[in-house]
């Protein structure tokens, strides 16, 4: 995937984000009780990973795609949020615990996603390609 692909759907995925909170908080709060607090969480993480992917985007434009670390980081960021947020929207909205079992797995793309964008930034900078402003 090219780093325009990774920035397109970090920027969809914000954008998703803000309208579920915003839906959350005004069409939710209320009928969902302590289950709320289950919805913000997804919402919340959606967000600091959209964002993630962003930055992953903008950089893998800058290195014009070469880096495999971060494309790892991309995709894992992207699972994440399909896994972790959407079974914790799946949850709560359906009321079926049983998704609650797959957050972990989403969780560990999460973890893993910002291990690669790591990764991704110490090897570039031992070959000399520093990442970030000029």
């Amino acid at each position: 995937m090219s780093g325009r692909v990774f920035l397109l759907i970090g920027s969809l995925a914000a954008s998703i984000s803000v309208l579920a909170g915003a839906f959350g908080a005004h069409m939710l709060s209320e009928s969902l009780g302590e289950r709320f607090d289950v919805f913000e969480t997804a919402v919340r993480y959606q967000m600091y990973h959209a964002v993630g992917l962003v930055i992953v985007g903008l950089l893998a434009a800058r290195l014009n795609g070469t880096d495999a670390h971060l494309r790892r980081a991309g995709y894992l960021f992207i699972a994440g949020i399909l896994l972790f947020s959407g079974s914790l929207y799946a949850l709560v909205l359906l009321d079926v615990p049983a998704l609650g079992a797959v957050a972990p797995v989403g969780g560990l793309s999460f973890i893993a996603g910002w291990i690669f964008l790591g990764m991704a930034g110490w090897q570039g900078r031992r070959r000399g390609e520093e990442i970030g402003p000029d």
